[in-house]
């Protein structure tokens, strides 16, 4: 199976958390909002001007940078 990160999820899209691999000060903040293995995640909006995208996780409106996005490994329904 290949690894496939948040930030690359479409607009739209219904994913499951697999795994966190950032460094330890901002994996334990995302893992603080919910971001644990199986967790829904619904990406909602890209920014304007790019760099930060809006998720509902939890039911909650949440904006996470594509730098931080790109360490969160998912996995679709399917797959």
């Amino acid at each position: 199976m290949i690894d496939l990160s948040l930030d690359k999820c479409l607009v739209g899209e219904k994913v499951y958390v697999e795994r966190v691999e950032s460094l330890f000060d901002i994996k334990r903040r995302l893992l603080d909002i919910g971001l644990s293995y199986g967790t829904e995640v619904v990406v909602l909006y890209d920014s304007i001007c790019g760099g930060i995208r809006a998720y509902k996780i939890r039911n909650t409106l949440i904006g996470i940078r594509d730098n931080d996005a790109k360490n969160i490994i998912v996995r679709r329904r399917n797959a």
